[in-house]
């Protein structure tokens, strides 16, 4: 299958669905008024609430939701062949993630930039908001850790990755004191140093991998995560603007720029994608995602088709930023459509892949028993008519000087793909070095910009639930609140990440993650008929539906064939009983949430919010 059509009928949905759907929500279910006071400009402090430009907030928002899901998820979805993942892809970030992040944003603009959890306790009942307000601290610790997971794999031994992504931490401070202390709203001259500093890193990171610098900037995977646990601390606990805002404005340029690079590469190269359409493991028994394709390429992708996590950035920075309602379509709905466009163009680099080098990145061969058990699923296989003999695996190792096999985890094989890609376009042939670490420091840079947003949306979230108990713990101004708030969720995900691997952790953020959506969506859809507005709670209920359903039962599935038969080796344990209690755990939250939401629906109680907050057109 040649990619030419796909991505080109990808973009043609995608446009179609910004021009009309997201303006019949905007028009008709939320009556979007750009005259209405919002909290950026109501409860302007200069430090959470700060109104900004649509364009820096776009990116920001962009930077925050499109961690590594759109990049990974569609990577080890691959494993089912190409078709599944484009299907869902496309229809879910249509029908359902757009719809869910605008809906969220416009609920938390509209009650002072309030959390889902707290929108939850006010729209359907106070068990629905505390039950939320767990479950969330629960989701959002897993979710940074499986992000987390990811730039470890990616970083760990490689310093011309360490010293690049590094590189952008100072980088990004000084475009947030040039942009709003020194040279203040010059926005464009800020983009112009931060464009060219984040070309410098790249080329740098290549020297200081060839000198003796090197073994300073090598770290081991438990080292990368303390170093990454130290940066989200410190991006939750500064001002906005000074580094959260511009590095997420900073690598959004970074990543619209490649993605729309590489949506031109795939038009010029359009590469043959060599994964079939399914392959034999949407049966189960694959080495990558276990379990069969339904239900298991619903939780793989996430992010990039509908995703649970953008609730906290909907409801947590963004809609304090925000300086305009109006500006909500584009930065809500709009958004959302560029992650799906990510996803879409990372199955295309992962599927243009040989199955044989694809697999033979993905799987698990550290020992001599992962290495034995590797070649006779070649062997088997092949055998068969799946050829997994690789092909080209060589030759890309000694192009991009990296060893790559038994890289698990999606992101080594996305580098490689993108690459690829890239060494193929007529004029940039021969750079296949330069190429794969520029695509690392592209992947690790989305995952960093959701690990600083989502930390502090944590933070956020925790000084809620605190200031049950103590009062200050909800002032998210309060220095002393915002440090130890900060330093448990980055001490709860960098233990995640510690003792985990990507085999255990994505399936249970995968779960947490479409389950926070479900949540997600009984609020959204609860707000529609408060608003009198019943007649249009279809634009939730329908996504809510199939993603609350496929998501129980994928949960059931990973208890019942992975996390629980952890618990039956010795050296698993541990680990086996927390990860089977705390998808349980989120499980039951959901449920709950959603009997709630049923009974509000139908008791007839539901009445209509106040002028002051939800004004129905």
């Amino acid at each position: 299958m040649n990619a030419l059509p796909i991505i080109v009928g990808a973009l043609c949905v995608l446009a179609i669905a910004y021009r009309y759907y997201s303006a019949f929500i905007a028009a008709k279910v939320l009556a979007l008024d750009e005259s209405r006071p919002v909290p950026s400009q109501t409860m302007y402090d200069g430090h959470n609430y700060y109104p900004t430009n649509k364009w820096v907030l776009f990116g920001h928002h962009f930077a925050a939701i499109s961690g590594a899901g759109p990049l990974i998820g569609p990577v080890l979805a691959a494993q089912f062949g190409f078709l599944p993942g484009l299907l869902w892809l496309v229809i879910g970030v249509c029908l359902g993630g757009a719809v869910h992040d605008f809906m969220i944003l416009v609920a938390s603009i509209r009650r002072k930039g309030k959390s889902l959890a707290e929108i939850a306790r006010t729209e359907i009942s106070g068990v629905s908001g505390f039950v939320a307000a767990i479950a969330i601290l629960f989701i959002v610790v897993i979710a940074l850790a499986g992000l987390g997971l990811v730039v470890v794999n990616a970083l760990s031994e490689s310093p011309w990755g360490t010293f690049t992504v590094g590189f952008t931490i100072p980088l990004a401070l000084f475009m947030g004191l040039y942009m709003y202390r020194f040279r203040k709203g010059r926005i464009a001259e800020a983009t112009i140093i931060g464009v060219i500093g984040l070309l410098l890193a790249v080329y740098l990171g290549g020297r200081v991998a060839d000198s003796s610098w090197a073994t300073a900037f090598t770290f081991s995977p438990h080292k990368v995560t303390l170093l990454m646990a130290g940066y989200g601390f410190v991006a939750s606990v500064l001002p906005v603007w000074m580094l959260l805002c511009p590095r997420d404005y900073l690598s959004s340029y970074l990543k619209i720029g490649t993605v729309a690079i590489l949506i031109i590469g795939v038009i010029l190269v359009h590469p043959n994608l060599q994964m079939p359409a399914v392959t034999p493991f949407i049966s189960g028994g694959g080495p990558v995602v276990p379990g069969k394709v339904y239900p298991f390429v619903f939780i793989t992708i996430a992010c990039g088709a509908i995703s649970g996590f953008h609730a906290l950035i909907s409801s947590g920075t963004t809609p304090k930023m925000i300086a305009k309602e109006s500006d909500a379509r584009m930065i809500g709905y709009g958004s959302m459509l560029m992650e799906g466009i990510v996803g879409v163009v990372a199955l295309i680099a992962a599927t243009s892949l040989f199955p044989g080098d694809y697999f033979a990145i993905n799987t698990a061969q550290r020992n001599e028993v992962e290495r034995g058990k590797y070649v006779r699923m070649v062997d088997a296989e092949s055998a068969q008519g799946f050829d997994l003999q690789t092909k080209e695996l060589d030759h890309l190792e000694a192009e991009s000087g990296e060893k790559v096999r038994g890289r698990t985890g999606g992101a080594v094989t996305l580098a490689l793909g993108i690459a690829k890609i890239f060494d193929g376009i007529p004029g940039l042939r021969g750079l296949m070095k330069y190429w794969y670490h520029f695509a690392i420091m592209f992947e690790a840079l989305f995952i960093l910009t959701t690990i600083d947003t989502g930390t502090r949306v944590a933070r956020f979230l925790l000084g809620e639930f605190g200031g049950r108990f103590y009062r200050k713990l909800e002032q998210p101004n309060w220095l002393p609140g915002s440090i130890v708030t900060s330093a448990v969720v980055v001490t709860a995900w960098a233990a995640f990440i510690w003792s985990g691997s990507i085999s255990t952790i994505w399936p249970m953020f995968g779960i947490a993650n479409q389950l926070l959506a479900a949540v997600a969506l009984c609020v959204a859809t609860t707000v529609i008929i408060n608003l009198g507005k019943a007649r249009y709670c279809w634009v939730t209920l329908v996504p809510l539906s199939f993603v609350a359903t496929t998501t129980l039962v994928a949960g059931y599935q990973s208890i019942r064939d992975i996390f629980w038969p952890q618990t039956l080796n010795p050296a698993t344990t541990t680990q086996g009983y927390i990860n089977t209690s705390l998808t349980a755990l989120i499980m039951t939250a959901a449920v709950i949430v959603l009997i709630d939401s049923v009974r509000r629906w139908t008791s007839g109680r539901a009445t209509k919010v106040s002028a002051s907050t939800l004004a129905a057109a």
